[in-house]
C-alpha cells in the first residue's frame, strides 16, 4: 500500500513545526492524521469541525505555502471531519469531507419553527419578579468573569479558543453545543460565563441566560407543580445564548431532562447557541437519556485540565496585579508549588494569605506563607469522585467494582452498594438522584434509603460500624 500521503505530510509538519509555536503546533497540528494524497490533493483528518474551522482561520496561509513546498503548484487540501455519532449511524462517528479555501462556514441551519404559543399571551420568566412583564432578563453573569481574567495555558487552551470563538459568532459555528468539562474548581463557570459577557459586549440586543442545572431544576419543579411548564418551556426557546451550568445534575431526572431535550432542539435547530458545562465528558456521563447524550456530541467537547506550575504562577501574577497587591516571585513560587489542585483553591490560599497578613498587620515573608499554606494544605480534602468511593469500598470489601451495578441481592454487594452510597452523599456535591444514576442506576429513594440504613447499622452493629470507620479513614486520609 502506498503511503505518499503519509510521507507528504511528515514533510510538511517538518516545515510547520518550525514556523509556529510549540504549543500550538501540539494542540492543532500533532491530532491531524494523514489520510491519502490523490494528484496533489491531500485529504488529512482532523478530530472536529472546530479543528477544521480553526485551521482555517489561523494557519490556512502556513498551510497552503507549505503544500506548495512539499507538492508543488496546483497543490490542494482537504479535510475529513470526525462527527460525533448518532442514531443513524449506530452510534459510530463518520466523517464528512470539506475542501480548503471553502469560503461558507460550517454552519447550523436554522428551522424556521414558530413558538407554540399565543403571542397576545404574556411569557413567564423565572428571573423576574411575577407580575413584571418584561423580556430583557438579567444574564445572571458575574462581571470579574471575563476572557481576559481567565489565563490561558496549555491545560485550557483548546476550550478557550473554542468559547472565544463562540462568543464571537455565536449559534454560526460548528461547535454548538459546546460542552466543556473538567473538575471542580477548573474555571468551567468562569470560561461559560466569559462567553457571555463577550457577546453581550458586542450584541448586547442578544438574550444571554447563565444557569446552573440545581437553579433550572428548581425552576421546573416551580412551574410543574404550578402548571405553567408551557410558560417555562417558552421562556427557555427565546433564549439566543444559553450557558447551562453543572448539566451532570440532571442524572436520573427524566422529566427535567425531556424538557431540556425539547428546549434543545428548538435552540438549535433555530440556530441559538448552547454551552455546557459538566465534571465529565458525554461518554462517562450516567443515569442520562442516550438522546440527549448525542446531542451533547454533535458540537465540540473540550476539557479542562489541572494547570501547570506556569499557568498557575501566572494566575497568581495576574490576581495580585488586579488587587494592586506586591509579593515577591519566592512567595508566589511557594504558593504555586504546593497548592496545585484547582484554580480554586490557588486564588483561595492567597485571599487566605492576604487576610492574615492584614488582620494581624504582619508583613508577607516566605516564613508566614509557609506556614499557612502548609496548613491548608494539610487540611483540605482533596475532591472526591463517586467511581473513586466506589474503587475503595469495594477494595476493602475485596470485591470488583462492577458488582456495585449488578441486581444481585447478595447481602455483602448490597452492602457495600449501600455504604458507597452513604460516603457519596456525606463526601461530594452530588445530588441523590445522580448518586443512585451512577451506583446501580438507582432511584433517588434507594439512595435516602441506603444512609439511613448505614446510620442505624452504625449504632447497632459493632462490627459494621468497624467498616465504615476503616473505609472512612481510607476516605479523608
Amino acid at each position: 500500500m502506498s503511503k505518499e500521503h503519509i510521507s507528504a505530510w511528515e514533510k510538511c509538519l517538518n516545515i510547520i513545526r518550525d514556523n509556529v509555536p510549540g504549543s500550538s503546533f501540539k494542540t492543532w497540528f500533532e491530532p491531524i492524521v494523514p489520510v491519502k494524497l490523490d494528484n496533489k490533493v491531500l485529504t488529512i483528518q482532523v478530530p472536529s469541525a472546530f479543528f477544521y474551522e480553526y485551521l482555517e482561520e489561523q494557519f490556512i496561509d502556513i498551510l497552503r505555502k507549505t503544500l506548495r513546498m512539499v507538492l508543488g503548484t496546483g497543490a490542494k487540501l482537504e479535510y475529513n471531519v470526525v462527527m460525533g455519532g448518532d442514531t443513524q449511524t449506530n452510534g459510530s462517528p463518520y466523517t464528512v469531507s470539506y475542501p480548503t479555501n471553502n469560503n461558507s462556514k460550517i454552519q447550523n441551519q436554522p428551522l424556521n419553527i414558530p413558538l407554540k404559543a399565543d403571542e397576545k399571551k404574556s411569557i413567564k420568566n423565572p428571573f423576574i419578579i411575577p407580575g413584571i412583564q418584561k423580556l430583557q432578563i438579567d444574564p445572571q453573569l458575574k462581571a470579574d468573569n471575563t476572557f481576559d481574567n481567565f489565563i490561558e495555558g496549555d491545560c485550557n487552551r483548546l476550550a478557550r479558543s473554542a468559547g472565544y470563538a463562540v462568543a464571537r459568532n455565536p449559534g454560526g459555528t460548528a461547535f454548538n453545543p459546546l460542552m466543556i468539562y473538567g473538575n471542580s474548581g477548573l474555571g468551567k463557570t468562569h470560561l461559560g460565563q466569559a462567553i457571555g459577557i463577550e457577546v453581550k459586549e458586542n450584541m448586547p440586543d442578544k438574550v444571554v441566560l447563565y444557569v446552573n442545572a440545581n437553579k433550572f431544576q428548581t425552576q421546573f419543579t416551580e412551574a410543574t407543580r404550578n402548571n405553567n411548564r408551557n410558560d417555562f418551556l417558552h421562556f427557555y426557546q427565546m433564549i439566543d445564548v444559553l450557558i447551562l451550568d453543572d448539566v451532570h445534575e440532571f442524572a436520573g431526572k427524566e422529566k427535567t431532562q425531556e424538557t431540556f431535550f425539547h428546549i434543545f432542539n428548538h435552540l438549535h435547530q433555530t440556530g441559538k447557541q448552547l454551552i455546557l458545562t459538566s465534571d465529565k465528558p458525554p461518554i462517562e456521563l450516567k443515569g442520562m437519556e442516550q438522546r440527549l447524550l448525542s446531542r451533547f456530541k454533535w458540537g465540540l467537547t473540550a476539557d479542562l485540565q489541572t494547570p501547570d506550575f506556569e499557568t498557575r504562577m501566572e494566575i497568581l501574577r495576574r490576581k495580585v496585579y488586579n488587587d494592586g497587591i506586591s509579593l515577591s516571585d519566592e512567595v508566589l513560587e511557594y504558593i504555586a508549588s504546593h497548592v496545585n489542585n484547582n484554580v480554586r483553591e490557588l486564588e483561595g490560599a492567597l485571599v487566605s494569605l492576604l487576610a492574615q497578613s492584614m488582620l494581624n498587620k504582619r508583613e508577607i515573608t516566605i516564613d508566614l506563607t509557609a506556614k499557612l499554606i502548609n496548613k491548608l494544605v494539610k487540611n483540605s480534602h482533596r475532591e472526591l469522585s463517586i467511581e473513586y468511593i466506589s474503587k475503595v469500598v469495594c477494595d476493602y470489601f475485596n470485591m470488583p467494582v462492577e458488582s456495585l451495578q449488578t441486581k444481585t441481592r447478595k447481602r455483602e454487594i448490597v452492602q457495600a452498594r449501600q455504604i458507597t452510597m452513604f460516603f457519596s452523599k456525606s463526601l461530594t456535591k452530588y445530588s441523590l438522584a445522580s448518586i443512585g444514576a451512577q451506583i446501580g442506576n438507582k432511584d433517588h429513594a434507594t439512595v435516602l434509603h441506603a444512609c439511613k440504613t448505614v446510620n442505624n447499622l452504625k449504632d447497632t452493629d459493632k462490627n459494621f460500624r468497624q467498616y465504615v470507620e476503616d473505609i472512612e479513614k481510607k476516605l479523608t486520609m
